[in-house]
C-alpha cells in the first residue's frame, strides 16, 4: 500500500493500472467496519482499490463540528492495509483547495436543499458535491463506494456525476449497523453510554413506519406521526422526520412505490442520520 499527498502523485500512482477497473472509496477517515464494508466491496470488484482520506471543511455548517471530527489516520491507515487498498490519498487541505480556488459545483432543487440542504445550509452540499468533483477527477475511477445512510448525498452526486458526464459508476451499499441496530457513524464515539441507548430509538422509529406502511398505512404524516412518538417517547426531538422520492426528495402525498424515509436528530450534541426504504417489490 502507498500513501500520496498529491493529485499529481495520485495520477502517477494509477498510470500503469488503468488496464483494469479502479474503485474510489472516498472518507473523512475515522474509519469503522462502515467503511470496511465499502473497502470489501470495492476490493471485490476492481484490480486496484483507492481510499481517500480527507475531512472536507467546505461541508461543515459548524465551526465546532469541524473541529471536533475525529482524526486518526495511522488507524485509518491500518484498516486500509488489512482491508487490502493499494494507493490511500491524503491530501491536506491547500492541495484540495489551492490559493486562488474560485469554483463551486452546486446542484439545485429540493435534492439539495431540503432535509440536510435546509438544516445545514446551502454550503453544505456545495462542499460534497465540489468536493467529490474534485476527487472523482483526481482518481478516474471506474466505480466509486458510498454509503446508503448518506441517501441525500448519494442523491446529489448522482445528479452531478449525470450532469457533468463524469465516467463513473456509483456503487451504493447497504447501511453498515451494529448488532444493536445503530448505524454506524464516525460520530457515535461521541455518544455517552446513556445518549448511546437513547439514540436507538432511531433505527426502532425507522422500524415502526416499515411496519406500519406493510399494513397498508399509505397517509405520510400518519406514518410520521408513529415514528415521532418513538422518538419522543426516549426524548429525542427530531430535526426532521420525513418521507420523500429517494431521487427527488420532494415529500410524497401519498406512500406508494418507493419511499425514503429519513430521520436526523441531536442526542445529546450529537448529531445523527439515518433512514430506511419502503415500498416498492
Amino acid at each position: 500500500m502507498i500513501v500520496v499527498r498529491t493529485v499529481a502523485d495520485l495520477r502517477e500512482a494509477l498510470r500503469d493500472r488503468r488496464t483494469a477497473p479502479v474503485g474510489l472509496v472516498p472518507t473523512m477517515g475515522a474509519l469503522h467496519e462502515g467503511h470496511a464494508t465499502l473497502l470489501r466491496a470495492a476490493r471485490r470488484d476492481n484490480a486496484t482499490v483507492v481510499m481517500s482520506i480527507f475531512v472536507n471543511p467546505t461541508q461543515f455548517n459548524e465551526q465546532s463540528d469541524l473541529a471536533a471530527y475525529p482524526r486518526s489516520e495511522e488507524a485509518d491507515l491500518a484498516l486500509a492495509e488489512a482491508e487490502g487498498v493499494d494507493v490511500v490519498f491524503a491530501p491536506d487541505a491547500a492541495e484540495v483547495y489551492p490559493q486562488g480556488f474560485a469554483t463551486t459545483v452546486s446542484v439545485t432543487g429540493a435534492i439539495a436543499e431540503t432535509l440536510e440542504g435546509a438544516e445545514r445550509g446551502r454550503a453544505h452540499f456545495d462542499g460534497v458535491a465540489t468536493v467529490v468533483t474534485k476527487l472523482l477527477l483526481g482518481a478516474l475511477p471506474d466505480h466509486a463506494y458510498f454509503g446508503a445512510k448518506d441517501a441525500q448525498q448519494v442523491a446529489v452526486i448522482r445528479r452531478l456525476v449525470a450532469d457533468l458526464g463524469i465516467p463513473v459508476t456509483l456503487m451504493v451499499c447497504p447501511t453498515s449497523r451494529d448488532d444493536d441496530g445503530l448505524a454506524r457513524s464516525s460520530r457515535n464515539t461521541r455518544l455517552s453510554p446513556e445518549e448511546r441507548a437513547r439514540a436507538l430509538a432511531i433505527p426502532r422509529a425507522l422500524q415502526e413506519v416499515t411496519d406500519a406502511a406493510a399494513t397498508g398505512i399509505t397517509d405520510p404524516e400518519a406514518l410520521r406521526a408513529r415514528a415521532m412518538a418513538t422518538l419522543e417517547a426516549s426524548g429525542i426531538r427530531p430535526e426532521y422526520v420525513a418521507l420523500v422520492d429517494p431521487a427527488t426528495f420532494a415529500p410524497v402525498p401519498v406512500v406508494e412505490g418507493v419511499v425514503l424515509v429519513a430521520i436526523a436528530a441531536r442526542v445529546g450534541a450529537t448529531r445523527l442520520i439515518d433512514n430506511t426504504v419502503i415500498g416498492g417489490a
